[in-house]
């Protein structure tokens, strides 16, 4: 019965997660990226901020390290969560080890926690079927994203160009239920808009996303999981 509403609860995740895809593949193409080259980062990547950073930097003019170096920082905070679910994923080896190091996101890592403690096998199904259906989902409709961004001209005419800004503050809402999460994300803010007039395209989005990673934002704690 638990497996079970795990797995539901895992589904729900992602295709919700899932739909955002739609927007960075269409975000993506208008940001001056092709289909495959959209199509492969979700593959690669497979980190929904990080995504939207790299191509928010590019779209603004940014160069493409300054867009690399801001989406590493955002990716950074999965390695924290590697570090979380390690007890909870072992002993795990091979082909299995690197495809869970891929699939170790904000959504696998949120729904695997939220499960009893005490109930391992619920918390590695919830991570294995919460990163496996995110995976699925969001590269399938990155795709679709994509393809209808290539045809419908002119982002702004239809409010994607606002698109970038708006899918990522609904990835990260869910995690400002807490006073150290908001803290740091109105310090980063800050530090952003201080720098946008001065500083190179890229640069402001870089340095929040330092202050993020120093700070600890993505360091997963039980107790900061949602239920």
């Amino acid at each position: 019965m638990m497996l079970d509403a795990t797995r539901q609860q895992a589904l729900s995740v992602s295709l919700a997660t899932g739909a955002y895809g739609l927007s960075f593949g269409a975000l993506s193409v208008a940001a001056g990226l092709d289909v495959w080259q959209t199509c492969a980062l979700s593959l690669l990547v497979f980190s929904g901020g990080s995504q939207f950073a790299f191509v928010g930097v590019i779209g603004a003019g940014g160069g493409p390290w300054a867009a690399a170096a801001t989406s590493t920082f955002l990716g950074l905070r999965n390695g924290f969560y590697g570090v979380g679910l390690a007890p909870v994923m072992r002993p795990i080896t091979g082909w299995r080890r690197a495809w869970a190091a891929q699939v170790t996101i904000d959504e696998s890592t949120a729904v695997a926690l939220a499960q009893p403690a005490d109930h391992r096998e619920a918390r590695r199904t919830g991570f294995w079927w919460t990163g496996v259906g995110v995976f699925l989902a969001w590269n399938a409709i990155t795709l679709l994203g994509a393809l209808l961004g290539s045809r419908i001209g002119d982002p702004a005419d239809w409010g994607l160009d606002a698109a970038a800004a708006a899918a990522f503050l609904a990835l990260v809402w869910p995690r400002l239920a807490h006073r150290r999460a908001q803290a740091v994300a109105a310090g980063a803010a800050v530090l952003a808009l201080a720098l946008t007039p001065v500083a190179p395209p890229g640069v402001p989005v870089l340095a929040a996303a330092a202050i993020a990673i120093l700070a600890g934002w993505g360091h997963p704690r039980l107790e900061e999981v949602p239920e």
